[in-house]
């Protein structure tokens, strides 16, 4: 099993994308999340929708998903939210480490 995760999550927008990161930032279930603003179409119930949402990439090690994904449900505004996490393969050993030492310490 791989340490280290990125994981996607996207929300409504950025001021909920903000309080989600710093509710995982202050128990230490991320080193580092960016916000990136998207538009995105899906289906929902059937219809084709097209919202603005920001999309958050979380930086953050395989052991703490569980944690980390109870935590964004419990924030996030949408009934069925996006949270996938994506395994890092290959990275900076300096910055894997810094992630080593920021989440879960």
């Amino acid at each position: 099993m791989n340490d280290h995760l990125v994981v996607l999550v996207t929300t409504e927008s950025e001021a909920q994308a903000r309080r989600i990161a710093r509710r995982l930032l202050q128990n230490k279930l991320a080193a580092c999340v960016n916000f990136v603003p998207i538009s995105s179409m899906f289906l929902w119930q059937g219809a084709i929708q097209e919202e603005d949402e920001v999309l958050m990439i979380i930086k953050t090690r395989t052991e703490t998903f569980d944690a980390l994904m109870s935590a964004v449900k419990s924030a996030h505004s949408y009934d069925t939210p996006e949270i996938i996490g994506l395994p890092v393969a290959i990275g900076s050993r300096q910055y894997l480490k810094w992630i080593d030492d920021e989440v879960g310490g």
